[in-house]
């Protein structure tokens, strides 16, 4: 009986470690909790959709990760990733000396232009000169508040910071700021809406400057990850070779946003 018995509990833990090999590896995933359209945002369920969602689905299931969205306040998404509250970030976070210096980041899996829109009917450049005494708005905690602090700030405007996307482009639409500057792509989105149609047009890109903008938008990882960041490296260069990139890029985008 007592042979029985072990016999027993030795199937089932047999089973169980077999469960558990076959399980995959869960990540905590930190999406910025503001909407980020068209890269990501919650429907009227709450449940978030758009390109990178997209992207993490599909970098998940190439590697076998269970990933969960963990929604992070943007200007704390580092210090969660670092705290263990968080395992990767994907929200369109560039890869930046700066941040090399306390993250790790995985390959590039987009670039785009950053750029800066105005009032309809106002003729400028975004140049230093360009927006001499205006007032430029850019999201707390990113690269286009260090561009515009550098580039702007330093020689006559007014950089003016908000905790979200959405909270500088209604300044503008309303009237108290005279610029926007952020990812081409986000405000290319915000012009295809009513109050960006009615309000606003793109001024143009700015000057490029790797050091502050960075070489693309890459995962967040924490440092010395290596095992995660050679999944996702793989699983990025999966996606990008067999087409999936390709496949739900169009459904957002007519042009390749991997850029160069």
């Amino acid at each position: 009986m007592k042979n029985a018995v072990k016999t027993i509990a030795l199937a089932a833990a047999i089973g169980l470690a077999a469960l558990s090999g076959a399980a995959a590896q869960q990540v905590r995933v930190g999406f910025a909790a503001e909407p980020y359209p068209p890269f990501t945002s919650p429907d009227a369920s709450g449940n978030w959709e758009g390109w990178e969602v997209d992207f993490m689905k599909a970098i998940c299931a190439e590697a076998k990760l269970d990933c969960v969205i963990t929604p992070v306040a943007w200007d704390g998404i580092i210090p969660a990733l670092t705290s263990n509250k968080i395992d990767m970030i994907i929200g369109s976070m560039s890869i930046t000396a700066e941040r090399l210096q306390t993250i790790d980041f995985s390959d590039k899996y987009y670039n785009t232009p950053t750029a800066v829109i105005g009032p309809k009917g106002q003729d400028f450049e975004p140049t230093p000169e360009g927006l001499s005494g205006k007032t430029i708005g850019v999201q707390v905690a990113t690269i286009h508040q260090v561009y515009a602090n550098k580039y702007f700030g330093e020689n006559g405007a007014t950089v003016k910071e908000y905790q979200t996307q959405d909270e500088a482009n209604n300044d503008l639409a309303a009237g108290r700021i005279d610029a926007v500057q952020a990812d081409s792509i986000a405000l290319s989105d915000f012009l295809k809406t009513e109050q960006g149609a009615a309000c606003c047009d793109l001024k143009g890109n700015v000057k490029d400057d790797p050091e502050i903008l960075g070489a693309g938008v890459g995962v967040g990882l924490r440092k010395g990850e290596t095992e995660l960041k050679e999944k996702i490296n793989a699983a990025i260069k999966a996606i990008r070779e067999n087409g999936t990139y390709d496949e739900f890029s169009k459904k957002y985008f007519d042009f390749d946003v991997y850029g160069g």
